[in-house]
């Protein structure tokens, strides 16, 4: 596994807002030190519209990403599994691996003002996420 870069998995349910933005972000920022991925327990059949209209806001377009259905490979090739704010225990089926839950609300059926305020508490936990793990970059 040496040759693989570390790898981060983003679980919601529905995998079509939060896990969706954290995975965006994530590989944005990183520069491909590492690498995000995402993915549900139930995933949807596309990503929430409202959340890809808030991120374009920012230069990301999720408009062609497709909600993933999380698989046990998923989890066992993750450093940190980090669930959206799903339930652990829900969300996160295998509990073989060490997961950790951002009890973030969920943006399905919120107006854009608030969708743009998880964005950014998305955003603000993922740069966190990347400091600890000492994956920082010169990349805004």
């Amino acid at each position: 596994m040496a040759n693989n870069p570390r790898t981060v998995l983003f679980v919601c349910v529905h995998n079509s807002g939060r896990s969706q933005m954290a995975e965006a972000f994530f590989n944005r920022m990183v520069n491909s030190r590492a690498i995000a991925h995402s993915a549900g327990t139930y995933p949807g059949d596309q990503v929430n519209h409202t959340v890809v209209k808030a991120m374009a806001e920012l230069g990301m377009d999720l408009s062609q990403k497709q909600p993933q259905l999380l698989t046990q490979d998923m989890l066992d090739a993750a450093e940190r599994v980090i669930t959206m704010g799903c339930n652990v225990e829900e969300a996160c089926p295998a509990n073989l691996v060490p997961t950790e839950d951002w009890g973030l609300e969920d943006p399905k059926d919120k107006p854009l003002d608030r969708i743009r305020e998880i964005r950014n508490e998305v955003q603000r936990r993922v740069e966190a996420l990347i400091r600890e793990m000492g994956l920082l970059s010169r990349v805004s």
